[in-house]
């Protein structure tokens, strides 16, 4: 029906509800014509009323019984559908304009005004069912009034002269009205189709950006996986290397390395966090936040970013409190306050916190270089960059403000914005205002999981370290790496490539008495084996006998993965993975199995 053109989609309309007309009120019309026949038998005694009433009753049942509208009638058909209507209508004109030449008998008025106002009154319901086929409205009305007004003028004294203007004149009026109803009634279908065919093709636009930010999604993940692969690689070995030229002249080379992959690692973790926030595994804990307890870090986190460009850093404090989620909302404010500073060369950056009614507004205001107002709808978009056309790495990748946007939506906080080109930029983030709570957080902020990567040296193994480890990976690098470094800080390591040799080394250090104090797991194995499903039969988890502690590494960052990770329960680390990261997460999945046995 989509493809049908414009005008035959309305000519079925119109068709359509002609025949719905006609068809629902064919009893009422079979015993109108009865009654009225009965009637002008008993006035007027004439046997030609039989033939009257015959004739239209033959035509009813004609029109009634013969080949029936229904719904699936093609709209192609619908032109010799109305043309079928056409021609019966205007015979029921015609057979009903003998009515007057029957039933008006010479002086007598009373039979006069009582067939003109059945005849007029039937003009009138010929308009209102028949308005919609304007060929059929004129075929019917012209000869039924016609016959009025010629048979009354035929008369030839002065008040049959003068019925018969007035009919001819409450003819014209009501053929008028039905034009003008018809021409309404096809415009209103005309912008019905219209907003079917808009919503139509909406639709398929919504569908169409949809299929393109999941394939942007999945391209995102592939390549965000395939990258992570030899940058975890890359990491461990460099890692191990830092640890063995630690306190030599080479060491400074392997901290320069460490640094270059820790940056790119950070870039990596940038669409890892886009990626976790549309798969919803980001669940904000609302509770009351001390502002003043949230603008410290800040300000010590970027302090030294403004001194290296000289620019002044404000960060006011309040003494306000608002209900939100402190992780989340420490993320938002250093996204737009990392923006601020990147993109002001002179001047400075001020944060400030003000109380509005029930609201307190959070507001960043740079002195950089501006936003122009046809760029200030793209600000938000993922990878969009104003005034970096060379991809400048040392701004970032263009994702900051849309993960703000992402996190705005997810806390319920609306951000606006408000610059001027060349004279800086506003940002205002809208809380809901509450009272100091006793022990709520006051000013504590342990990192977020999907905050930026920072720069850290390695430390040494702490002595909770788990003492011995199974590695199962497909890839031959990561499992030399991983166990190098292992070793290196003396981690009995055995690294293996499926799970049948995992399952192996498990039994034979289960026989030997030296069970493995930690099973690390890649998520994605050859021949697209899940690895969370190896993992969890491994380490046998509710299985009910004692569970090897499992840490999962994985490089990937779809959605439905995500979710999936999270849903599980089990501990995750995100590749490339940093050696206190590691070290860290060892130890927290290894002390958590414990205590769950």
């Amino acid at each position: 029906m989509a493809d049908t053109p414009l005008n035959q989609r309305v000519l079925r309309e119109h068709v359509a509800s002609v025949y719905f007309n006609y068809n629902a009120t064919f009893l009422a019309r079979v015993v109108f014509v009865l009654v009225l026949g009965a009637f002008m038998y008993l006035q007027l005694g004439d046997p030609m009323v039989l033939p009257f009433v015959v004739l239209h009753l033959t035509l009813y049942l004609c029109m009634y019984f013969t080949p029936r509208w229904n719904p699936s009638v093609p709209a192609a058909d619908s032109a010799w559908w109305a043309r079928r209507i056409t021609r019966i209508v205007t015979l029921l004109g015609f057979a009903d304009a003998l009515a007057p030449w029957i039933f008006v008998p010479a002086g007598n008025l009373p039979v006069t005004a009582a067939l003109m106002v059945v005849m007029m009154g039937n003009c009138a319901r010929a308009v209102q069912s028949l308005r919609p086929l304007k060929a059929a409205l004129f075929g019917h009305t012209l000869p039924m009034m016609g016959g009025l007004i010629v048979a009354l003028a035929w008369q030839c004294d002065s008040i049959h002269l003068f019925l018969a203007a007035f009919a001819s004149i409450y003819l014209f009026l009501m053929l008028r009205v039905g034009v003008q109803e018809h021409r309404l009634l096809a415009d209103s279908l005309v912008l019905r189709f219209e907003k079917e065919a808009l919503a139509v093709r909406l639709e398929e636009q919504i569908a169409a950006t949809e299929r393109a930010s999941q394939e942007k999604t999945r391209f995102l993940a592939s390549a965000s996986h395939d990258l992570r692969q030899p940058l975890h690689a890359i990491a461990l070995f460099g890692a191990a290397l830092e640890n063995e030229l630690r306190g030599r002249p080479e060491e400074v080379n392997a901290q320069r390395l460490m640094r270059a992959v820790n940056a790119l690692g950070a870039s990596l973790d940038i669409m890892l966090d886009i990626s976790r926030l549309d798969a919803g595994v980001v669940t904000p804990v609302l509770q009351a936040v001390q502002l003043d307890a949230l603008f410290l870090p800040l300000n010590h986190t970027f302090s030294a970013q403004a001194e290296q460009k000289q620019l002044q850093l404000r960060v006011r404090a309040s003494g306000l409190w608002v209900r939100s989620d402190p992780q989340l909302l420490h993320r938002m404010l250093s996204n737009l306050l990392d923006n601020a500073l990147k993109y002001t060369a002179r001047g400075g950056v001020t944060v400030t916190a003000r109380e509005r009614g029930e609201f307190v507004w959070i507001e960043v205001r740079d002195t950089g270089i501006g936003i122009a107002p046809e760029q200030s709808s793209r600000i938000f978009e993922e990878f969009y960059q104003i005034d970096n056309p060379g991809r400048d790495r040392s701004r970032g990748l263009g994702i900051g403000l849309s993960i703000v946007q992402r996190l705005s939506q997810l806390l319920g906080h609306p951000v606006q914005m408000h610059s001027r080109l060349g004279r800086g930029t506003h940002f205002r983030v809208v809380l809901p205002a509450v009272a100091p709570k006793a022990g709520a957080l006051a000013g504590h902020f342990p990192p977020d999981a999907a905050a930026p990567r920072q720069e850290k040296r390695p430390g040494r193994a702490a002595p909770a370290l788990p003492a011995r480890v199974l590695l199962l990976d497909d890839e031959s690098e990561i499992r030399e790496a991983m166990t190098g470094l292992l070793r290196s800080h003396s981690i009995d390591a055995l690294a293996v490539a499926d799970e049948a040799a995992a399952a192996a080394a498990l039994q034979q250090a289960s026989r030997e008495g030296r069970a493995f104090d930690l099973l690390m797991c890649d998520y994605r194995l050859a021949d697209g084996v899940d690895g969370l499903d190896v993992g969890l039969r491994l380490s046998g988890r509710g299985q009910g006998g004692p569970a090897t502690p499992l840490l999962l590494i994985t490089g990937e960052t779809s959605p439905d993965r995500l979710q999936r990770v999270r849903e599980s329960g089990v501990p995750v680390l995100f590749k490339p993975v940093a050696t206190d990261s590691l070290f860290r997460m060892m130890v927290t999945a290894a002390s958590s199995e414990r205590r769950r046995i």
